[in-house]
């Protein structure tokens, strides 16, 4: 469904990155943040509703997004301070979080074509609250919602609360990506095939569980479909499942063919299920090859093997 502009909604923020060798550093992160910053090397018009501090590292923020075509909205340096991450990486790259967030939404001055949502900006108040009127306002203007919830447990108050503010938004959304270790978070005592009937059984047409170096399965309410994931070197995960929603996200809003069955999505066959996982897969597989949520391009991903994330 070819869309003119993507607009991104939630945090932004600097992560203060200890690679457990006695070496710090600061680099511009947070979720939607990088989703926005993906989408923008993947050629797309995206515009990033997000919350930044009028300081050193909010205008970092604001510089290193631009640089890949990102632009904020008005009224996106509004907090008091710019939001941190304490980012502490194990032996396997996998980090761990200890956060410092101030979050609010800034008024969107149009109904998004398309808003993507996600992370702690669905799940923090007050902004979580602006969140949802967004979503509810696009999916009732006609727009499309796609919604990655990037759980971050510290941040969410009880499992109850957080489950039932995913479902909100879910029921909004017409695409949901989440890993493995959300979907076993939001529901430990379901499997990952029972938590894609469950969140299909929402509404949304499309349901992505990513699988870390497994892959991901990818299901609609006709087909469900298993995507290896490829082999890689891994240097950092920071930003592999950032990088896997951008390019969903990036393919789906690309120029594919048009709905024909009252579906928002257009044709989702295996094929072209398949397609979306592989070219997703290839796109995460270099980020974690390389050092800090450096997202690719889409020559990039297609010279690694994949078909064209802009099509």
């Amino acid at each position: 469904m070819p869309v003119s502009v993507i607009t991104v909604a939630g945090e932004a923020l600097v992560d203060v990155v200890h690679d457990g060798a006695g070496h710090v550093r600061e680099v511009p992160g947070g979720g939607p943040a990088n989703v926005a910053l993906g989408l923008g090397r993947l050629g797309a018009d995206v515009e990033f509703a997000t919350w930044l501090g009028p300081d050193d590292r909010g205008h970092r923020i604001a510089e290193h997004l631009a640089a890949s075509g990102v632009r904020l909205v008005d009224g996106a340096f509004g907090a008091a301070r710019t939001s941190s991450a304490t980012v502490q990486l194990g032996a396997d790259g996998q980090p761990s979080y200890v956060f410092d967030i101030e979050w609010d939404l800034p008024p969107l001055r149009r109904t998004p074509e398309w808003l993507h949502v996600g992370s702690i900006g669905a799940f923090l108040h007050p902004g979580a609250e602006a969140v949802l009127a967004a979503a509810e306002r696009t999916t009732a203007a006609g727009g499309t919602v796609s919604f990655d919830p990037n759980i971050r447990p510290a941040l969410l108050g009880t499992r109850d609360g957080a489950r039932a503010r995913f479902e909100e938004l879910a029921t909004r959304a017409t695409v949901v990506k989440l890993s493995d270790e959300d979907a076993a978070w939001l529901w430990p005592t379901l499997d990952p095939e029972a938590v894609l009937g469950s969140i299909l059984a929402l509404g949304p047409e499309l349901a992505v569980i990513t699988t870390g170096a497994s892959g991901s399965v990818l299901a609609t309410a006709d087909e469900r479909v298993s995507v290896p994931g490829e082999p890689v070197e891994v240097v950092d995960t920071v930003g592999a499942g950032d990088t896997y929603t951008a390019t969903l996200v990036r393919q789906l809003t690309g120029d594919r063919a048009q709905p024909t069955d009252g579906s928002s999505l257009g044709p989702l066959d295996r094929a072209a299920l398949t397609v979306l996982g592989r070219t997703c897969s290839t796109a995460a597989a270099i980020t974690v090859g390389r050092r800090g949520a450096d997202l690719p391009t889409a020559d990039e991903i297609h010279l690694a093997g994949a078909p064209r994330a802009e099509r």
